[in-house]
């Protein structure tokens, strides 16, 4: 055998970062790091998901000021006193 390079295998070399639990070749703690860090990236789409749903709802269900709509309950509200006026004038 001669002393050149050898060939590495990734289990050789770690990809993670500094204070990460490391795996070290187990298959188990391998697949649990794997799902904790899916996990984590569903969860901060899913909240980014519900604040931007959120946030489109809240200014989409807003009504646009419409001077017709005003007039017209105004209107209403004063035909309501006008009949509470009168049935509060009616005899009994």
């Amino acid at each position: 055998m001669s002393d050149g390079p050898r060939l590495e295998t990734y289990a050789n070399h770690s990809n993670s970062a500094p204070g990460a639990p490391q795996a070290n070749g187990h298959p188990d703690a391998q697949r649990d790091a794997a799902l904790k860090r899916a996990l984590l990236f569903i969860g901060i789409a899913a909240a980014s998901a519900g604040l931007a749903y959120a946030i489109v709802r809240a200014t989409l269900t807003r009504a646009p000021v419409d001077p017709t709509t005003e007039r017209i309950q105004q209107l209403i509200d004063e035909a309501n006193r006008l009949l509470k006026a009168l049935d509060e004038k009616k005899p009994e």
